[in-house]
């Protein structure tokens, strides 16, 4: 059976934006070129940026072979070596887990870009790359001629040259997966089985949406929306402020404990559907987009759950036993997301709901001994009164909403060996940032534990929850 590949553009794909700047850094730092400024480079680079690839500037890219002519060919490639790590630092944040999981599937990475392989070969080799297609410069006695070394590798000239090393190496292109923001870019997606548009240019996001082909944004998770380059979280910032939540009257201590970048992990009690709202509230105080583990019934109910996935949650089947859900956490903490989750799975029923000992399960310890990232605790309380579990919907008493604290503790690093010890005291940080009244002696009333229990779910008192919902 043929192999398969995974096939990568390098600008605005791979990396956040063009590669141009970073390589010709290097090339001045290595004395390849003059260190003097070049006219009009920034704005095109700014241009290239947002919008892409344009005819335009691939023409005068095309020309580039010129200017190189009686370049040294070791000295270039020195340069490419300099410039290797500072492209790889501006990697988009998804790159390294995706490019691991084509790894992983048995699938050749391959880079295929317009940018002279001498260039980004480096590069390639620094990330595991096993091929490179790019367009190459002729070399005559160790230097550049000015001369282009067969095609250019670009548009229509892109695909045939990939077509040309699958046939070559005995790799399927139907079975193959591409990856491109560029609308030129079209012909290689469209001889793949598995393209998808990254970061799209107008044209290809276009061209995308009529094809069915997936769009993606790999400074993000898979499936998180954005909108005029923002996703939502972010634009809705502005909007998640305490003030601002008519229906509660809600007080958050210790945001400064929230790291404003790099990978956290947020673990708070639950005690609401409204916990939820209060911890984001929190991560947006410090800047910050939080990914959201949750139960898979949420992802599958009609239009809450496309909202909360294009918010960036993540779901947890729970009964499954799968680790999908840990790792596709860890790769947002890989990526420097702040994930955030209850380590008490779900709201505790009955009696259990008042018991002031905390029971967490194992996950959130484990996902940060699997990726390192640090805890930050958070008691939360009150949040019950704003969106009992009993109740379909949240509590709209603006006139005299209900008071609802939030404290964020320490971060700290998981150093406990054994995961289930780890757990109870993950639970014991928690309950020590709750207030005093959680600590007091509280006899639940009937009215009290119905409100523990999903609405219509007959409770333990032969009471029918839901009955109070609201009151």
């Amino acid at each position: 059976m043929a192999g398969s590949a995974a096939i990568f553009d390098l600008d605005r794909t791979l990396l956040d934006g063009g590669s141009w700047p970073v390589i010709d850094r290097a090339l001045r730092d290595t004395g390849v070129l003059p260190d003097r400024d070049i006219p009009l480079l920034a704005p095109l680079v700014g241009l290239f940026r947002a919008v892409g690839e344009t005819a335009l500037t691939m023409q005068l890219t095309r020309r580039a072979s010129r200017a190189v002519k009686g370049w040294s060919v070791g000295s270039v490639r020195e340069a490419a070596i300099a410039a290797a790590d500072p492209l790889i630092a501006e990697l988009q944040p998804y790159v390294p887990g995706l490019l691991a999981m084509h790894r992983d599937a048995g699938q050749q990475l391959v880079l295929a870009t317009t940018t002279p392989e001498a260039f980004v070969a480096p590069f390639a080799e620094r990330l595991g790359f096993d091929a490179v297609v790019a367009t190459r410069y002729r070399e005559v006695d160790g230097r550049f001629d000015g001369t282009i070394d067969g095609d250019f590798v670009w548009n229509r000239g892109k695909k045939k040259a990939v077509v040309a090393w699958a046939e070559e190496h005995g790799v399927s292109m139907r079975r193959s997966y591409a990856y491109s923001d560029s609308f030129y870019d079209a012909p290689l997606l469209a001889a793949v089985g598995h393209p998808t548009a990254v970061n799209p240019d107008p044209r290809l996001f276009a061209l995308a949406q009529l094809k069915g082909w997936p769009i993606r944004h790999l400074d993000k998770p898979d499936g998180v929306l954005k909108v005029v380059g923002r996703e939502l979280q972010e634009l809705m910032r502005p909007f998640l402020h305490p003030a601002l939540i008519p229906n509660a009257r809600i007080h958050i201590d210790g945001v400064e404990h929230i790291p404003t970048e790099g990978p956290a992990i947020l673990c708070a009690n639950h005690r609401s559907y409204f916990d939820p709202t209060v911890l984001l509230l929190a991560a947006a105080r410090r800047g910050r987009n939080a990914r959201f583990l949750g139960k898979r019934e949420v992802f599958e109910a009609p239009i809450v759950g496309t909202v909360v996935r294009a918010f960036g949650g993540i779901s947890v089947d729970r009964g499954s036993g799968a680790d999908t859900p840990l790792l596709e956490a860890a790769r947002a903490l890989e990526a420097g997301e702040l994930v955030a989750l209850m380590p008490q799975g779900t709201i505790p029923r009955g009696e259990e709901f008042f018991d002031r000992v905390l029971r967490g399960r194992w996950g959130a310890v484990r996902l940060a001994r699997m990726t390192g990232a640090p805890i930050v605790p958070v008691g939360l309380w009150g949040t019950e009164r704003v969106w009992p579990r009993n109740a379909r919907l949240p509590n709209l008493d603006v006139l005299d909403p209900p008071e609802v604290t939030a404290c964020v503790g320490e971060p700290y690093t998981v150093e406990i060996d054994d995961v289930a010890d780890a757990t109870v005291d993950l639970m014991e940080r928690i309950v020590a940032l709750l207030p005093e009244e959680a600590g007091e002696p509280f006899v639940p009333t009937a009215e009290d534990l119905a409100r523990t229990y999903p609405p219509g779910h007959a409770s333990g008192n032969g009471e029918v929850a839901g009955a109070h919902a609201g009151s």
